[in-house]
C-alpha cells in the first residue's frame, strides 16, 4: 500500500488549463465570484462552477457568503506559494496575440503575487533593500531585517519589530517566475505591498488581473528612497 500523500490529485487539478487559469486569476489575492473567473478562463457558467467544485474539494480554494453572492478566493498562502513555484519552473508561454502580448508584459512589469509584490518591480525593491543593507539574506529560503532595516522601515511608517516574532515565514525569498530572481514574500512582503497601496505609490489595473502600476508619486518615492529608476524596471 501506497502510503504517500495523493500528489496526482493535486497535480491533475492543476494541470487543467481552465482551472490553472482560474487559480492564476487568484493570484491577485482578491476574492472573485464565479462569473467573472468563468470570463477569465474562457467557460461558460455551467462549466466554471464545475471546475470551481473541483477545486474546492481539493481544498485549493475557499469559498465566501456575501449576501447572494459567492466570491471564490486560494484557500491558503501555501497555495499561492505552490502555483509560483510551478509557474517558475514551467517553460513560458507561447504568446499567441496582441493581446496577449499586451498582459505579459503588464505582469512581467509589476504584479501581485497572491499578497505581495512580484515581477520587475518586486525584484527592483528587493535588490534595492539589499543593496541599502535594509534586508539581508539569511538563508536559501529567507530573507531577514537588519537593525538599519527596522529604523528605515519605521520611517516610512511600518514598525516591524514586533511582527517578527512567531511568524512561520517572515521573510521568503520567493522566486520570481518571469526575472528567475528572488523577491520578498512572506509576512514582509505582505506588509510592504499592502503599505504601498495605502500610500498609493502602486495601484491595480484590469479587473481580474494581477498586473499592478506605479503611479507617478510611487515612481518619485521610490527612486528618493531606493534609487529605483524607469530603466530598473525594462
Amino acid at each position: 500500500m501506497n502510503a504517500y500523500p495523493k500528489i496526482t490529485m493535486i497535480t491533475s487539478l492543476i494541470g487543467d488549463p481552465t482551472r490553472a487559469a482560474m487559480l492564476d486569476a487568484l493570484m491577485g489575492g482578491h476574492a472573485l465570484p464565479a462569473g467573472e473567473l468563468a470570463y477569465i478562463a474562457r467557460v461558460t457558467p455551467q462549466t466554471a462552477s464545475s471546475h470551481l467544485s473541483k477545486l474546492m474539494k481539493g481544498n485549493l480554494i475557499a469559498v465566501e457568503q456575501h449576501g447572494r453572492h459567492r466570491y471564490y478566493r486560494l484557500a491558503s498562502q501555501e497555495v499561492a506559494e505552490l502555483m509560483e513555484m510551478i509557474s517558475a519552473m514551467s517553460p513560458p508561454v507561447q504568446i499567441r496575440s496582441l493581446r496577449q502580448s499586451q498582459e505579459m508584459e503588464k505582469v512581467r512589469h509589476a504584479r501581485t503575487c497572491y499578497d505581495h509584490l512580484a515581477g520587475k518591480l518586486g525584484v527592483a525593491l528587493t535588490q534595492a533593500l539589499i543593496a541599502k543593507g535594509y534586508v539581508a539574506i539569511r538563508s536559501e529560503t529567507e530573507f531577514d531585517i537588519t537593525e538599519q532595516g527596522d529604523e528605515h522601515f519605521q520611517s516610512i511608517g511600518l514598525d516591524l519589530t514586533t511582527m517578527k516574532v512567531n511568524r512561520r515565514s517572515f521573510a521568503k525569498r520567493c522566486l520570481d517566475w518571469s526575472e528567475r530572481v528572488h523577491h520578498i514574500g512572506g509576512f514582509l512582503g505582505a506588509v510592504i505591498t499592502k503599505h504601498l497601496f495605502e500610500l498609493k505609490w502602486i495601484v491595480r489595473m484590469d479587473s481580474g488581473s494581477r498586473a499592478v502600476r506605479l503611479t507617478e508619486e510611487g515612481r518619485a518615492k521610490l527612486h528618493a528612497l531606493y534609487g529605483i529608476t524607469i530603466e530598473d524596471l525594462g
